[in-house]
């Protein structure tokens, strides 16, 4: 296994170093050798000059370099050559390099046996212990702060993003002599299985100001429509909406209770509003309800009466009550604005394949049940960044992912819809700021649903005149709504 240090970031570390023409020997590379203190050492101690490089999750590179060999006796290593630097940040080259505080040299790097790489006192600390990988990347339990470096009046988030979650981090031995380089191919173009326009300001806008315009077809009476998220518990179906609600709101919003929890966060029919900063209520409701189980949760006679309108707004599930006719909120004569309009099953794409089989029986059959209503039926695909590194290092990569494209065929052909009925989505979770490739891939899905609500109720605005047609035109809301049923 090589390393995936490109030839340009080795020329501008030979230029940094100083001392003429490097080769770069890889030493060490956790997704090869395991994140470990022992690992580390193993391959690093009495090696000479070296770099340490991270690769986070954001597309940046940064990391240290020593003219001195690494130990593992605990105390601190001179090193009067040594600096940090910068190669890449968020996907763009940005080269910096950050040389040790003259007052400081003595206290260059820290080799000590448990522990990775340490730069300085606390200006990076790889991380200490063994660290595992998880959803694809590795959460380092280091840190990073300038105190011995000089980090040019740079934050430690304008390097690292952040966060110590990285992809790789390698280690390369510097010996002195001409590197063979790498042939330069020009890239192909990615290939896109799934098109859309370029993703930019100017597109989210697009779709924002698409969205905010959106009005149910006005025969119908509708002030909203509304879509319904069903899931396994634990798949983001709250999460969902607190992504639309933050890309309206302008900020990061949990106005919906998230978590994890064995029986779900989840327990009541929330028919949630979406507003913009200045307050405006948009056209449509995300309707949030219990999660899945295989013996409990929501069942089928249940979905059938939140599709039909029969439970009321902000309802409390009874874990060992099922809700019926007999119940005294149960609204018998629902409204059309008070029915579904849209389904969508929210499924983690990281375990398409791993959802129990008697849970996909429950979920076909609520399927059957959609159709046979008419009503829409789509797959929010969540999660998307922890199946596929690629995306995970930019969300824009979610459609030239094979991974994530085998993940929504997959979902297509579980519960038997186009694959256009397939959304994948990232929600927010770990940020604490607004990404415009996460709200432009939400946005693209949510503007989708309520296409479908758009056309189902076109189709029912035309079975209501044909009723009307034959019922010598009734001129009242109750009479439409009753012939829709038997419609039904």
């Amino acid at each position: 296994m090589t390393g995936q240090l490109l030839d340009k970031y080795m020329d501008q570390l030979e230029s940094w170093i100083g001392t003429g023409p490097k080769i770069f020997n890889l030493l060490y590379k956790i997704t090869r050798d395991g994140c470990s203190g022992t690992a580390f050492h193993q391959k690093c101690d009495s090696r000479g000059p070296t770099v340490t490089v991270l690769y986070n999750q954001h597309d940046s590179l940064y990391g240290g370099y020593a003219s001195s060999s690494w130990t593992s006796n605990g105390h601190f290593i001179p090193d009067v050559n040594a600096f940090m630097f910068q190669l890449r940040y968020s996907g763009s080259d940005k080269p910096i390099k950050f040389p040790i505080k003259s007052s400081y040299t003595g206290y260059s790097l820290i080799g000590n046996s448990t522990y990775g790489p340490i730069f300085g006192g606390n200006d990076l600390t790889a991380f200490s212990g063994t660290v595992n990988s998880s959803g694809g990347y590795f959460a380092l339990n280091g840190s990073m702060q300038p105190q011995y470096f000089d980090f040019q009046g740079l934050t430690p988030d304008k390097i690292n993003n952040g966060n110590m979650q990285v992809t790789e981090l390698e280690v390369y031995g510097i010996t002195d002599g001409q590197r063979i380089k790498t042939i330069q191919q020009t890239p192909l173009p990615p290939q896109f299985w799934r098109k859309t326009l370029e993703w930019n300001k100017k597109y989210l806008d697009t779709l924002t100001e698409g969205i905010v315009s959106f009005k149910p077809p006005g025969e119908m009476g509708l002030s909203d429509v509304r879509i319904l998220m069903l899931g396994p518990v634990g798949t983001g179906k709250s999460s969902f909406y607190n992504t639309i609600n933050s890309v309206f709101k302008g900020r990061i919003s949990h106005s919906a209770s998230c978590g994890i929890d064995s029986n779900g966060i989840t327990i009541g029919y929330n028919p949630y509003e979406v507003n913009v900063r200045s307050g405006a209520k948009l056209n449509f409701r995300c309707c949030d309800t219990r999660g899945l189980e295989i013996n409990q949760g929501l069942d089928i006679l249940e979905c059938g009466y939140l599709l039909n309108g029969n439970i009321p707004d902000y309802y409390q599930f009874n874990p060992v009550l099922q809700f019926g006719p007999d119940h005294s909120s149960f609204v018998y004569k629902p409204r059309v604005t008070e029915k579904i309009h849209c389904a969508v099953f929210v499924i983690d794409a990281v375990a398409v394949s791993d959802i129990p089989p008697k849970l996909v029986d429950k979920m076909s059959n609520i399927r059957r049940l959609v159709n046979q209503k008419g009503i829409p039926l789509a797959v929010l695909l969540t999660k998307v960044d922890l199946a596929c590194q690629d995306v995970a290092r930019s969300i824009s990569n979610v459609f030239t992912s094979k991974k994530i494209e085998d993940a929504v065929n997959k979902a297509a052909n579980l519960f038997g819809l186009p694959r256009n009925h397939v959304l994948p989505v990232k929600n927010y979770e770990n940020e604490m700021e607004l990404d415009d490739s996460i709200s432009i891939l939400a946005l693209l899905a949510l503007r989708q649903l309520l296409f479908f609500a758009e056309d189902y109720l076109q189709v029912l605005q035309g079975k209501q005149k044909a009723c009307n047609l034959s019922n010598e035109k009734p001129d009242n809301r109750d009479q439409l709504e009753k012939c829709n049923d038997k419609k039904e």
